[in-house]
């Protein structure tokens, strides 16, 4: 049985990014904005998997609406082009990557020792790597294959979330080691090791790819975070932007457990999971790797985005967290 998977149509149109592609750096689709008074390098990124346009709704209105940084610099990046250029509403899926994850690829790229020519998206990594690497500041926005609750990916490192924390959304916060099957670009150079305190990035999955919602929370976050990092003030920002706090301070987890998919039998889970639910007795049997049962290894174990959508052996299935 396929987990937390959605009938709902898609609501999400898919962007005319127009003149907004080329970019002002040389870079396609990357664009940086220099106050020239000193101040943090933020960098907001969108479109690392095609198929997630929330993000790209974001940046290109973030855009549109001319926002400059007072201090410091703002870069706006549109990141796998390609792979977003074959996006299809009726195959959401076939737009993810062209050749591989782009989100998989970063850390000490051991890809490039290797003797074979560069795939599509070895090949913008190369491209986009000294962006990501001059950054001080990095919001990466993204959106799930399933239905569920907005949540943060912070990483290992305690000053990610405590930042996070600070903003005050999205309402779940997951700290986490990312995937067995590479890198991701949020946890890249300064933003993976913990002596950079000053360094802080934050990946937000917004929702499901198709919510309305999703684009709805992909601006709140990022007013929140450049009006956090200081290079605006929120006056220099749409106020429609900006959604009210939420009652509760964001709920902080720790993954203990990254399932991966294993060769064998089909993957599956028990019944249909949501990210956010959480089974109350350890040991209980919530679905198959393809090699062995797959259960809870304590009470009160959350799931976080349980989802067969790419359950290729060495994808991750579901992480499992505890509550902080």
């Amino acid at each position: 049985m396929s987990s937390g998977m959605t009938a709902q149509p898609f609501e999400l149109s898919r962007p005319d990014l127009g003149a907004w592609r080329a970019g002002n750096t040389g870079v396609e689709g990357v664009w940086r904005f220099d106050s020239g008074v000193a101040g943090r390098e933020v960098l907001v990124t969108a479109l690392v998997h095609g198929n997630e346009l929330c993000g790209a709704w974001a940046v290109l209105e973030a855009l549109q609406a001319g926002v400059r940084p007072r201090c410091g610099a703002l870069t706006l990046a549109f990141c796998n082009l390609a792979a977003f250029d074959r996006f299809d509403p009726t195959d959401t899926d076939r737009s993810r990557f062209v050749d591989q994850d782009f989100n998989r690829l970063w850390g000490t790229m051991q890809w490039r020792q290797t003797a074979q020519a560069l795939n599509t998206e070895q090949q913008r990594v190369l491209a986009l790597a000294p962006v990501v690497e001059r950054a001080d500041w990095l919001l990466d926005l993204h959106s799930m294959h399933a239905e569920g609750p907005p949540l943060g990916l912070t990483g290992l490192m305690e000053h990610h979330a405590t930042h996070a924390a600070s903003w005050g959304a999205p309402g779940i916060l997951v700290a986490d080691a990312g995937h067995a099957a590479g890198t991701r670009m949020r946890d890249h150079g300064r933003f993976g090791r913990a002596e950079e305190s000053q360094a802080v990035a934050l990946l937000v999955e917004c929702g499901w790819h198709g919510a309305a919602s999703s684009r709805t929370v992909a601006l709140d976050v990022m007013h929140r975070n450049l009006v956090a990092s200081g290079c605006v003030q929120a006056s220099d920002l749409p106020t429609h932007w900006r959604q009210p706090n939420a009652a509760q301070a964001p709920q902080r987890l720790q993954v203990t457990h990254a399932v991966t998919v294993q060769n064998g039998i089909a993957p599956s889970f028990t019944q249909d999971y949501t990210t956010g639910q959480m089974i109350e007795t350890g040991g209980t049997v919530i679905g198959h790797d393809g090699a062995a049962p797959v259960s809870t290894p304590y009470d009160r174990c959350v799931l976080v985005m349980p989802s067969l959508a790419h359950a290729t052996p060495g994808a991750t299935m579901v992480r499992l967290a505890r509550a902080v």
